[in-house]
């Protein structure tokens, strides 16, 4: 039986243990007996009970019904966004920063969740929990089948669910109000324990049916499913008997789904309590504190710096968590672990070597394997670790050069700053430079649809706010920002704060270094960008700030500038940069895709 199919069969024994408890509880009296509220009431009342505090998309009129209960709702804000993409982008932004919350979007029928569903799709890659609602037509017109507006017009209504299912881990459809609280019950548990996006079609007329409100008393079992004891217990004596062999030359390589999936303290744990060196792939970075003295930096195999490339290369044994194997993560599949020197930790199977054990999720298996490991400390410190640091160069001209912004832009990073950058120049950059204990950094490696970090970044600086985190930087290139700019006018009308630092190199740069250095299809349009803000609602020098620097000095001097650092209106800088410039790691993976991509026959 496959890694998945155990992994299902478990997902659904847990789904069932839950039922079985809601109905002890039903089967009781309860201090709620006999009341009742619409099923839309439900269904946002389980977001609150989730901690979920806002809600983006856009109003239609098969949701708008729907929308009334959000809006009455005490904790849940409705953030009207400028088209659905967007707001599909500032759900998964939001769920990235939550660590645990869903992001929750709202669309219309046909018209509104096609717009959205570039989104899903990168939320899916990613393992992203978002919790998609499409609000559809009542269920007698989805019978009769009418030629209705947002249709296809041949009747094919459930043509969207079709195409949902392509790109969720769980979808539902409320057809009755009978089944109405155990489906949305379903794939909200589905959605956070999986961390992927889910669906929900709600028909206008079953959003305003009664039903009991019983079930709420329950909270939804959002634990992972238990790992089978005898074999864990194997695992755990097959990782130990590896450790030894090793003799203290063992690493810990740290990647995205150890975020995603919720183990970033039980990592902690682990590397803190052994001692081993502890590095992160691109999608991992800030899942381990880059503070922390054993913290070697970035492998990324051949595009890794030198040090970290022998490090992590030369060890008898890795241990990775949460690893995401896709191109721009790998340096385009150029890690050079033989699976003989790898244990795998993943969310629903580990790997020891050649050996798979489905089922056995790292979720359980973390503390009890950092309890076995922590003997090995003394001789794990024997170990060196290179300090990870970026200084600043030297140059003899005053252009801003991307070797000079990211070491510059990395002295001006607070602890607990949530970084945001987009897929390109600015994903490649900020990766080599070591950011601030508590700071948090968000970018889509693997899906990287350009223009995704403009609605991310709304939807980070929300759930920011909701944790108490600190600044929100962007970093994004005229390019990609051109593609979804309408969100800085939702930005401003919410009153976020965000720091917006547009690398202005006059087209798309990470495309010219794939192909086509010189041709037009990589030039854009030059905005007037220091006007953005006052066109899109702000008072520019009371609600909103803009500034363009073309040097290095201007750059530091504003840097430095305490007002600027304390973010207390939404600003954008303008950095004015050489158009063909671009951060080494991103050269050297253009060079490595491209010799892939071959746009010439064979």
């Amino acid at each position: 039986m496959s890694t998945q199919a155990v992994a299902s069969l478990q997902a659904e024994v847990n789904k069932l243990r839950h039922e079985l408890q809601t109905v002890r509880l039903n089967g009781q009296l309860s201090p709620l007996a006999g009341e009742t509220m619409y099923v839309g009431q439900y269904l946002v009342e389980r977001l609150a009970q989730l901690g979920v505090t806002k809600m983006f998309g856009v109003p239609g009129d098969f949701n708008l019904g729907f929308l009334d209960f959000v809006e009455d709702h005490p904790l849940i804000e409705w953030v009207g966004n400028c088209n659905e993409l967007n707001a599909a982008y500032a759900a998964d932004g939001y769920a990235r920063v939550s660590e645990g919350k869903p992001g929750v979007l709202l669309t219309t029928f046909g018209v509104g969740e096609l717009s959205a569903m570039n989104g899903i799709a990168g939320a899916f890659s990613e393992h992203v929990p978002v919790l998609h609602i499409a609000g559809v037509p009542s269920t007698s017109q989805q019978k009769a089948k009418p030629m209705l507006h947002h249709t296809l017009g041949d009747g094919r209504y459930d043509a969207y669910y079709k195409a949902a299912q392509e790109f969720t881990i769980a979808q539902a459809t409320l057809a009755t109000k009978e089944n109405a609280a155990a489906e949305i019950d379903r794939i909200l548990t589905e959605c956070i324990v999986m961390a992927r996006p889910v669906y929900l079609m709600l028909p206008t007329d079953v959003a305003y049916q009664r039903i009991p409100v019983t079930r709420l008393e329950t909270p939804l079992n959002l634990e992972p499913p238990e790992n089978d004891a005898d074999v864990e217990a194997f695992v755990l004596d097959e990782i130990v008997k590896l450790v030894e062999e090793a003799k203290n030359d063992v690493i810990i390589l740290v990647d995205a789904c150890a975020i995603r999936h919720g183990v970033k303290a039980e990592v902690k744990e682990l590397y803190e309590r052994t001692g081993f060196p502890v590095y992160a792939a691109p999608m991992g970075k800030t899942a381990v504190d880059e503070t922390y003295d054993r913290y070697g930096g970035i492998y990324v195999g051949s595009i890794s710096h030198e040090a970290i490339k022998e490090k992590v290369e030369s060890a008898k044994l890795i241990l990775s968590v949460g690893g995401l194997k896709s191109d721009f993560n790998t340096g385009n599949f150029t890690y050079s672990i033989p699976t003989s020197r790898t244990i795998e930790l993943h969310s629903d199977h580990t790997r020891v070597q050649f050996a798979g054990f489905p089922g056995i999720g790292m979720k359980r298996l973390l503390p009890k394997l950092t309890h076995r490991l922590q003997p090995f400390k003394e001789g794990a410190f024997k170990c060196e670790v290179p300090k990870f640091q970026l200084p600043i160069p030297q140059e003899d001209n005053d252009d801003i050069s991307q070797k000079f912004l990211w070491p510059r832009v990395g002295q001006f990073f607070k602890s607990n700053d949530i970084i945001v950058a987009e897929t390109g120049t600015s994903s490649f950059g900020v990766l080599d430079i070591p950011l601030p204990s508590g700071a948090m950094f968000v970018s889509q490696i693997l899906w990287g649809s350009i223009g995704w970090t403009v609605g991310s970044t709304l939807g980070a600086a929300y759930a920011a706010q909701d944790r108490g985190l600190g600044r929100t930087i962007l970093f994004i290139g005229d390019g990609s920002l051109q593609l979804t700019v309408q969100e800085l006018s939702v930005m401003i009308r919410s009153k976020l704060k965000p720091i917006i630092f547009v690398l202005n190199n006059s087209g798309y740069t990470i495309e010219r270094y794939l192909h086509g250095m010189d041709r037009k299809y990589n030039d854009i349009s030059n905005w007037r960008w220091t006007k953005l803000l006052e066109a899109f609602g702000g008072e520019e020098g009371k609600t909103a700030k803009s500034y363009r620097v073309t040097t290095k000095q201007e750059l530091s001097s504003l840097l430095d500038d305490e007002t600027f650092a304390k973010a207390e209106v939404i600003q954008l800088v303008e950095l004015v940069m050489p158009q063909k410039d671009a951060p080494r790691a991103l050269k050297v993976q253009a060079e490595l895709s491209g010799k892939t991509n071959r746009y010439t026959a064979d």
